[in-house]
Parts: structure tokens; C-alpha cells; sequence
């Protein structure tokens, strides 16, 4: 038996008896010599390599996807049959670790710390002796309250890191309750929650109830000293709702490390926003632990158990 590995990363995970490894292309379609592989990995694949995966692969059994994010894989039509896994909590550690550098950033006004080293300028505006958290302007995690909209995996990895700085944090799920020991509302009472919510945390997945959810009216009802970090899909912020509310100081800044579309087209006036800080979709890129994922749902594959994440 055959599975498929991406040269997009290193792999080497430990294979059931019986078992054999293939290095593809993952930019160019398979190879009809591969073409009878039951298990294959994709991790960042081109639209031809997907294409070729879902037409070509007609006996794959399973696609194991090293990405949280499955929509596109799933919509390209695998065989009835095929199970179609994702990479949930490989990259949890590391898109909580830029989650919480974003907050940190915007907080602490490290983009103007920057801007004045680069002026050779020790701007006393940013340092010395400051009040904690002024009305005007958010300046540490100590007391803030922040709202995790999307409190899965990664949130709930972020969640203690913020907490242990000294925040308040609350996820919202689509129901109420309690996870890893962190409070969480329903979607329906977020409303309600932003007016009190400094920093807003978005590790939403793209879907159609998630369009654009953090629109002009969310973005009204937050405070003006408050900071929104987008982790989760750039389709999920009013981009121009955003770049409207920054301009008009009426949310002290922003974070964004995923756009819609991306890349950002290099005339989007968003790029020129006030305090605003885009990263190129670097939150994630780097899966911990995908030999071992990948090993051990090809030991449930034939074992003939139920696969860990599938999507659904």
C-alpha cells in the first residue's frame, strides 16, 4: 500500500507494515504510476495537484490534510469513500505564539517604537511613566478583557498564555459552557459582550454564517481604545468596515494575518490604515507533530478504527 507525502515539508513518519512512502510534486499533478495510492498528504497543494489528487486517486481511502482549514480539499470531490482528515491542533502551539506577539504589539506600540528608531527619535510618548490601561488607550494585557471568538483548539491554546499576563479571557462557541476551564458565551450574546471587550481575538473558520461577522456593527460596539488580532480567515472582517474604523479612531488599532483576498493586492488602501499591523499569513506554515498524525491515523486506517479529525 501506497501514501503519498508533499515535498512542501520534511516528512518521515513511521509507517504501518505493509506500507510504503512516495515523495510527489505537490505543485504538479500525481503521476499515473502513483495513482494507485490509498492514502495521500497535502500540504499547501496547487490547484492542479488537488485536482489530480481527487481525479486520479480512485482507490485513496484517506487524505490527510496538515492544514486546520479543509474547505478547499473537501470541495474538490474526493471518491465516496475517501476520508478526508485535518491537521486541528498542529498548529496550535504556533498560532497562538504570533497571536499573542500581534496583541503584544499593538499594546505596547512596538510598530511607533520602530518607526521612531528608525527617526533615531526616543519618543517619550511611548515610554516613561504611564498610567495602566488610561481610558484613551490600551497599553497591557493586565485587567483587559478579551473575547476569543472562536474558541477551539488554538483558542484555547492562547487562552492561559493571555490569561498568565494578567487578562480576563472569555471564549464564544455556538453554545454556552465552559472549555479547558475558560468561561465561553454563545454566538448570540457576543453583542452584548463588546462594549465591555478591549481586545477581540478572531480564529474563525471561513463559512457562510462567518461572512464578514465582524462588521461595522461589531466594530461600533466595541470600544475606541480596543484591539482586533485576525487569526482565523481573512473573509470572516469587513476589510473596509475595518480600515473606516481605524481612520475614524474609533478602535485603537488592529491585526490582521490573514486578508481577502490574499495576497493583499498592493493598492489596497488598507495596507496605508492607521495603527495597523499585517502579516503575511505567517501565524501557522509550520505543522508540530504531522509524522506522528500521519502514522497514527494509518494505524487506525488499517486497523479499521475511526480516524482522529475528520472533517465534518
Amino acid at each position: 500500500m501506497k501514501i503519498l507525502l508533499p515535498d512542501t515539508m520534511p516528512l518521515d513518519p513511521a509507517l504501518p507494515e505493509g506500507w510504503e512512502a512516495v515523495e510527489v510534486d505537490a505543485r504538479a499533478p500525481i503521476p499515473a504510476a502513483h495513482h494507485d495510492a490509498e492514502a495521500i498528504v497535502l500540504w499547501g497543494p496547487s490547484r492542479s495537484h488537488l485536482e489530480s489528487a481527487a481525479r486520479d486517486l480512485t482507490g485513496v481511502r484517506l487524505v490527510q490534510s496538515l492544514s486546520a482549514g479543509v474547505e478547499n480539499i473537501v470541495a474538490a470531490g474526493f471518491r465516496d469513500g475517501a476520508v478526508v482528515t485535518t491537521g486541528a491542533g498542529l498548529h496550535s502551539l504556533t498560532v497562538a505564539e504570533h497571536t499573542v506577539g500581534l496583541v503584544l504589539a499593538l499594546l505596547r506600540r512596538l510598530p511607533a517604537s520602530l518607526a521612531a528608531q528608525s527617526r533615531h527619535e526616543w519618543d517619550r510618548s511611548i515610554g516613561g511613566l504611564q498610567p495602566l490601561n488610561p481610558p484613551e488607550r490600551l497599553n497591557s494585557l493586565v485587567g483587559a478583557e478579551v473575547l476569543i471568538w472562536g474558541f477551539g483548539q488554538i483558542g484555547q491554546t492562547v487562552a492561559p498564555v493571555l490569561a498568565g499576563l494578567g487578562a480576563h479571557v472569555r471564549g464564544v462557541a455556538r453554545s454556552a459552557g465552559e472549555r479547558s476551564g475558560f468561561e465561553v458565551i454563545a454566538e448570540a450574546d457576543v453583542a452584548a459582550a463588546l462594549p465591555a471587550t478591549d481586545v477581540l481575538i478572531d480564529i474563525l473558520p471561513a463559512t457562510p454564517s462567518t461572512a464578514r461577522v465582524i462588521d461595522a456593527a461589531v466594530l461600533g460596539a466595541l470600544p475606541d481604545r480596543a484591539v482586533v488580532v485576525n487569526v482565523g480567515r481573512g473573509a470572516t472582517v469587513d476589510q473596509e468596515a475595518l480600515r473606516e474604523a481605524l481612520v475614524a479612531g474609533t478602535i485603537g488599532g488592529a491585526a490582521l494575518d490573514v486578508t481577502d483576498p490574499e495576497p493583499l493586492p498592493q493598492d489596497d488602501p488598507l495596507w496605508d490604515a492607521p495603527r495597523l499591523i499585517i502579516t503575511p499569513h505567517s501565524a501557522g506554515g509550520k505543522p508540530v507533530g504531522a509524522d506522528d498524525r500521519i502514522a497514527e491515523n494509518l494505524r487506525r486506517l488499517d486497523a479499521g478504527e475511526e480516524l482522529l479529525h475528520p472533517a465534518g
